[in-house]
């Protein structure tokens, strides 16, 4: 039998047909979703995968699931055989130790058949509230999984397109806000059924063989285009090493240390002499550190095209067991990102002699995340978890400066909850929300300035935090600055001010107020190269005070804010000196 083959304009047809038909299934996921986490947050990611469990399109969302859904599906053809799925199944599971991340990431995937074929599956992962930890959503201070919540292997939640009310009924039960876990367990559902429909649209369209001819070109472009990436590399090892705060329990650095081997087309990436698995919720499972090495070898390495089933066979990724990236039972996984941000801070880092001009400083690192929860009076004193990863700044680059106020590069599409959004869900008010000025690392190009934030409790509340970064705060690069790092001020009710950055089910009155402050991104460059007007432009938005610019960019400004150039020029001389 011949084989089939597409013409170059077919290919592309298909190929953007299975990005649209992901991104329609993000879309109905988060139309459909019950939280704001997901539904304002965007704190999920979907994939289109084929019959054997390879990418074929990924929506944009969460960069630190790039290709980590098909993980999932393939564990389960593994655990169960092709031969168990039907159409209509749905599966959930979320175990860390599996998927890699922490229980709160609920993945639902579904077999996708056309006529009584197996051709593709869907699959989805969304960020759940709460799982059944031993405190609302995900404790900051658990040192063993069990107290974050219920795990689960690969599960299956419908059949023939029927719920299987027990499953159901039991993940109901075990989570604090069971109503919306189910509401966005169909969500995903959903978002599953989209992808089938779309999918079998497209079979319609060209057939299954026209299909997968199309489907082997993409990927050999993919895989090509990396080889050549990589291949003008110099080869070479290259080292980086950085440390976490603490891990959440202990008060110790947790290390990462990374090397990066290059050899012709091929690149391997080490994670020996990072620190064993920690006694704090700060260790990730092996599917999702693969994924991390993703997302920083994606920022390097064709960063245009879209990541399909072809993408990283350069790749190699390897991290003892039993390390904070190769998390065993029963280490905490839940803030397994935590190092993951780090990790893909200290990759660029480590190839910028190599890649100078793709390479940035690093970024503020961190989701920095904060929780209040309690009772709100409004609704009859029902419980709420009012949950908030914040942005914060990114490094520069060679040609640019850092962005503003973005999140950090785990979580890519997400965003923060409007005001409106959130002080009519939550008894919280924001009373205050900016740019951090002084924050972004000083170079010829500037780092992101990070953000504060001031919420105004109006009912008595737990205050959960877990903000990062401050031992290793963004660095620069080429004689670019060091960026500030985060902090976190709580005023209670009676005055008294408390300076943190970690704490877990901290009690606090009506009346508090809790100002978190990100942390901004390195600069590139040497500062006192960086244009006066460009710094003068920097101060009128209030990126940088007067006081930054001469301290940090030796930029004399008069009182109307004006560059004295004479003033300039002495002040630049004088420390260059």
């Amino acid at each position: 039998m011949a084989e089939t083959r597409t013409d170059p304009i077919t290919t592309e047809i298909i190929r953007n047909l299975f990005l649209s038909c992901a991104e329609d299934m993000n879309a109905t996921l988060i139309r459909s979703a019950y939280t704001p986490i997901i539904y304002e947050g965007k704190d999920c990611s979907v994939a289109l995968l084929d019959e054997n469990g390879d990418v074929l399109g990924q929506s944009s969302g969460l960069p630190i699931f790039l290709g980590n859904l098909e993980v999932c599906v393939k564990l389960a053809i593994e655990e169960f055989g092709l031969e168990a799925f039907r159409p209509g199944d749905v599966f959930y599971m979320n175990d860390p130790y599996l998927q890699g991340t922490h229980l709160n990431d609920s993945t639902i995937f579904a077999p996708i058949y056309h006529g009584d074929e197996l051709v593709g599956f869907s699959a989805t992962r969304a960020h759940w509230l709460d799982v059944g930890a031993k405190d609302p959503g995900t404790p900051m201070d658990s040192t063993e999984i069990y107290q974050e919540g219920f795990r689960w292997g690969p599960t299956r939640i419908y059949a023939g397109y029927e719920q299987r009310e027990d499953v159901v009924d039991l993940l109901r039960r075990n989570g604090r806000f069971g109503y919306s876990l189910v509401g966005d367990m169909n969500a995903q559902v959903s978002a599953c059924f989209t992808g089938e429909e779309r999918f079998r649209s497209i079979v319609d369209r060209f057939g299954m063989e026209t299909i997968r001819a199309a489907r082997e070109e993409i990927f050999r472009q993919s895989a090509q285009l990396d080889r050549e990436a990589v291949a003008a590399i110099p080869d070479g090892t290259y080292t980086a090493e950085g440390c976490l705060d603490n891990d959440g329990v202990g008060e110790d650095p947790v290390w990462v240390r990374v090397r990066v081997d290059v050899s012709g087309e091929e690149m391997t990436i080490d994670l020996g002499g990072s620190s064993e698995a920690a006694r704090g919720p700060v260790n990730c499972g092996i599917a999702q550190t693969i994924s991390a090495c993703r997302v920083a070898y994606k920022l390097l390495i064709n960063p245009d095209r879209p990541v399909d089933g072809g993408t990283f066979p350069t790749l190699t990724v390897r991290a003892p067991e039993g390390s904070i990236f190769h998390a065993q039972e029963p280490a905490p996984c839940g803030w397994y990102f935590t190092p993951l941000g780090l990790l893909i801070d200290l990759i660029v880092k480590a190839l910028a002699p190599a890649v100078p001009d793709e390479a940035a400083g690093a970024h503020y690192g961190d989701s920095m995340v904060i929780y209040l929860a309690g009772l709100d009076p409004r609704k009859g004193n029902a419980p709420f978890l009012a949950l908030e990863p914040t942005p914060g700044g990114w490094g520069a680059f060679a040609s640019g400066d850092g962005q503003d106020g973005l999140i950090n590069n785990v979580n890519g599409g997400f965003k923060d909850i409007p005001v409106e959004v959130y002080e009519t869900k939550y008894p919280i008010q924001i009373r205050r929300y900016g740019f951090r000025p002084d924050s972004g690392g000083p170079g010829r190009t500037r780092g992101g300035c990070g953000l504060f934030r001031e919420y105004r409790l109006q009912t008595d509340a737990s205050l959960y935090l877990w903000f990062e970064r401050s031992k290793t705060p963004a660095w620069g690069l080429e004689g670019g600055r060091d960026a500030r790092g985060p902090q976190v001020v709580v005023r209670h009710s009676d005055g008294s001010e408390q300076t943190l950055l970690k704490v877990n089910n901290l009690p606090l009155e009506a009346g508090s107020l809790v100002t978190t402050y990100t942390g901004g991104g390195g600069g590139y460059g040497d500062p006192l190269e960086r244009d006066p007007e460009r710094v003068r432009r920097d101060v009128l938005a209030g990126y940088v005070t007067r006081e930054g610019a001469e301290r940090d960019y030796g930029v004399v400004l008069d009182e109307k804010l004006r560059v004295d150039e004479a003033a300039t020029a002495r002040r630049r001389r004088e420390r260059r000196t």
